[in-house]
């Protein structure tokens, strides 16, 4: 049991460094990278990330809320972006009861009934080892045989957006709500952290 376990650990370490590289060499050389052109061409060593874990892979209830009203996130340039607020995920990790709420973008198309959470939040990384304005995840939502509705949460997944390269964006930032009274090492780390 042990070993299959430590094989899965290893193939999902393996699946995130592939996710990472790709990341990496589409930053270095799209002409649509955050990163500046000039700090493209000379010097981008690629992000810096923490090691993947497991243990910030973790499922997640999913419970929709009675009135799911369009909310204005405020954002880094100091504009409004609206988002519905859909749901509360609940879920357990480093021995806490924690929950966050995602958001569904209100023009956004859906394929197929699914449903994909825009997830902001911060931690107590944050500002510190990670990017101060929050980190970003995307979740996707899965109806149970039962009717109830679950996600995985996978921090490691967790990334920055892109006004954290690039000033001349515009990003959203999580409500007080999405803060998370823990560290989250996992995901991506402050983009010069690795100088």
């Amino acid at each position: 049991m042990f070993g299959k376990s430590r094989h899965e650990d290893d193939k999902y370490a393996q699946d995130v460094g592939a996710v990472r590289r790709q990341k990496d060499e589409y930053f270095a050389s799209s002409p649509q990278s955050p990163i500046p052109h000039e700090e493209r061409h000379h010097g981008f060593a690629g992000l810096s990330y923490f090691p993947p874990d497991p243990a910030f892979r973790v499922r997640a209830s999913v419970n929709p809320y009675p009135d799911q009203h369009i909310v204005q996130l405020g954002t880094t340039t100091g504009d409004i972006q609206p988002q519905v607020r859909y749901a509360e995920l609940r879920f357990h990790l480093a021995d806490r009861d924690l929950r966050l709420a995602g958001f569904l973008d209100p023009h956004a198309h859906r394929h197929h009934g699914a449903i994909e959470l825009f997830v902001p939040f911060r931690d107590t990384t944050s500002g510190k080892e990670t990017y101060g304005a929050g980190r970003y995840l995307e979740v996707e939502v899965e109806e149970q045989p039962d009717g109830s509705k679950t996600a995985v949460i996978d921090f490691n997944t967790a990334y920055n957006p892109y006004c954290a390269y690039n000033a001349a964006y515009s990003c959203p930032l999580p409500p007080a709500e999405n803060t998370l009274p823990i560290a989250i090492n996992a995901g991506e780390r402050t983009y010069h952290s690795h100088e």
